[in-house]
């Protein structure tokens, strides 16, 4: 009989607790409609203008390294000038030579390069001036985005 009567106020709890949430979720969320009905009403209006966009001269800096750098054997000593633009730096000579095809086959004529640290370089173009390598990295960069972002020119020391 104790059990019955346990399990009948354990019950009526259940009960009371439950129509109890209800009350104040309801309430809950009457004062939330209230809330946005006055935050609607409160919100100012905002005219639209025009804005003209303000152009900035952008400054574009071109990483620059200087190494001693030997053309790989079978390369073309000649492919390799003052200021070099290279899109790629490898220590397998496998992933540097198949650069250099997919390059050759885009129309480049891509040299392999080797610095004194056994780094093979792919240089896509070579240029006596470094205002024409900069310029040459920027069309690189524009023509193959995303895959030549990190294109850097390197300076080549005697």
């Amino acid at each position: 009989m104790k059990t019955i009567g346990l399990w009948s106020a354990g019950l009526c709890m259940i009960l009371v607790c439950c129509v109890s949430c209800k009350t104040k979720q309801s309430a809950y969320k009457a004062a939330y409609e209230q809330a946005k009905e006055r935050q609607v009403e409160e919100t100012p209006v905002v005219q639209e203008e025009e804005i003209t966009p303000v152009s900035k001269s952008k400054t574009v800096t071109t990483v620059t390294r200087q190494e001693r750098i030997t053309p790989v054997a079978g390369e073309d000593a000649s492919g390799i000038k003052l200021y070099s633009v290279v899109i790629g730096s490898f220590r397998n000579k496998t992933n540097a030579y198949s650069l250099k095809e997919r390059m050759q086959k885009d129309g480049y004529m891509p040299v392999l390069g080797e610095n004194e640290q056994g780094m093979l370089r792919v240089i896509l173009t070579s240029h006596e001036t470094r205002q024409e390598a900069d310029a040459s990295k920027q069309e690189v960069t524009r023509r193959y985005h995303p895959d030549f972002q990190d294109a850097w020119v390197l300076e080549r020391r005697y």
